[in-house]
């Protein structure tokens, strides 16, 4: 047998091998309920993987809401290009940056009146997915009380999928979710005195 063929043929036989396992990881997996997804993280990216899960969603003609908990502009691509979606629901509803405002009285009371929202399209069971973006930081600067804020997620409709953005989500966020994502920083361009450019950062 040649180099070639032997090395081909040790390939075949560990893609057998593997197809085995993946297979029946597949056929153990029957359960269908929605799912509970945090992506955190002080990388770049937490929520545009969200949103590119929405793209995704209004591909199977699924129907979405989206609450956005810190950011207060307008502007962005995705709200430009998913906002008249007759399937999305979209709501800016922060005043900004922490840093920025510099009020936490506000900044907790424009926090509750996001969660009433959200809470309302947690009981929809018309709608498939909702997007909870920046909300760990709503948690974070006690805005809101997960004890309060997992009895809601727990209790949503059955086939509806959440998805929470933002850095350092609490233990007892990651404890509820069924899967976490980390965004890991390595290098980025802000950095290196680069400013935030339309279509990457907005």
């Amino acid at each position: 047998m040649s180099a070639d063929n032997d090395k081909n043929a040790r390939h075949a036989e560990r893609m057998a091998r593997k197809k085995v396992v993946v297979d029946a990881a597949i056929n153990a997996a029957q359960i269908e309920r929605g799912l509970l997804l945090v992506n955190t993280g002080n990388g770049k990216g937490k929520s545009s993987a969200a949103f590119g899960v929405l793209a995704r969603a209004l591909g199977h003609g699924m129907k979405a809401a989206v609450i956005q908990f810190i950011k207060s502009r307008s502007d962005t691509g995705e709200e430009e290009f998913f906002r008249n979606h007759a399937n999305v629901r979209w709501h800016v509803m922060g005043d900004g940056f922490t840093w920025e405002t510099q009020d936490a009285e506000r900044d907790a009371a424009t926090a509750r009146k996001a969660w009433e929202l959200a809470c309302d399209y947690l009981r929809d069971d018309g709608i498939d997915l909702v997007i909870l973006d920046e909300f760990t930081y709503a948690l974070n600067y006690r805005w809101l009380d997960m004890e309060e804020v997992a009895p809601t997620l727990t209790a949503r409709p059955a086939m509806q999928h959440v998805i929470i953005t933002g850095r350092a989500a609490s233990d007892a966020l990651v404890e509820l979710a069924d899967t976490v994502s980390e965004m890991h920083l390595v290098k980025h361009a802000f950095h290196a005195g680069v400013q935030a450019m339309p279509g990457i950062e907005w």
